[in-house]
C-alpha cells in the first residue's frame, strides 16, 4: 500500500464547510483506506491506499464529503513522494520561530501552481516568494495578516490550491513517516 496526504481548502474556518476530524477519518476508512491519522481541525489526513497515484483519490474523497456531510471544497492529495518533494523543494527554509508565517501552497496540478503568478506584484520586498515544480512558498516576514501577498494567496487569488503553514507540513511529513511503519 503506498502512503498519501490528503488536505481540505476551506474547512472548519469560521461558520461554513464543517468538516469534524473523527467524521473526516471514518469517511477516509469508509472508502477502503488504511492507517487513517488526521492532524489538526484544517482538513489534514494521511492514510495509505492501493495505487500510486492520486488522480483517483481526490475526486471519490469530495464526492464522499459532498455526499455524506454536505461540504463542496477542494480536495488535493499528495502522494508520499510528491509530499517529500515540496517538503525538499523549499528554497527557503524558515528558521523554528518562523515556521507559522512560512505558507505552503499545494495545487491538485502545475497549472493550479502557475496561476499563482498573480501574486508576486504584491510581494513586499521583506517577503519571499516562489513557485517549485511542487509547490509555491510565501515567507511572511512581517506576518501573515500584515502581507498582501498571504492575504491574496489564502482568498480568491489561491482559490486553486490550499495552504499550510511550515509547521503543519512537517508534522504531516512526521505522519507520514511515523503511519508507514
Amino acid at each position: 500500500m503506498s502512503r498519501f496526504v490528503v488536505l481540505l481548502r476551506g474547512v472548519n474556518v469560521g461558520k461554513g464547510n464543517r468538516v469534524p476530524m473523527a467524521d473526516f477519518r471514518r469517511l477516509l476508512e469508509r472508502l477502503g483506506y488504511e492507517k487513517v491519522h488526521t492532524l489538526l481541525n484544517s482538513g489534514n489526513a494521511v492514510f495509505s491506499g492501493t495505487g500510486r497515484s492520486t488522480a483517483r483519490h481526490s475526486p471519490a474523497i469530495a464526492r464522499m464529503l459532498e455526499g455524506k456531510l454536505g461540504v463542496s471544497v477542494p480536495v488535493i492529495v499528495k502522494s508520499a513522494a510528491e509530499f517529500e518533494a515540496v517538503v525538499a523543494g523549499n528554497p527557503a527554509v524558515p528558521r523554528k520561530s518562523d515556521y507559522s508565517r512560512f505558507l505552503v501552497a499545494f495545487g491538485p496540478d502545475a497549472a493550479a501552481l502557475k496561476n499563482l503568478t498573480v501574486i508576486a506584484p504584491l510581494v513586499h520586498p521583506a517577503e519571499h516568494f516562489s513557485i517549485g515544480t511542487h509547490a509555491a512558498y510565501l515567507r511572511c516576514s512581517p506576518g501573515i495578516l500584515e502581507s498582501k501577498a498571504a492575504v491574496a494567496l489564502l482568498g480568491k487569488a489561491g482559490r486553486g490550491v490550499t495552504t499550510r503553514n511550515w509547521a503543519t507540513v512537517l508534522k504531516l511529513e512526521g505522519l507520514l513517516e511515523k503511519r508507514a511503519a
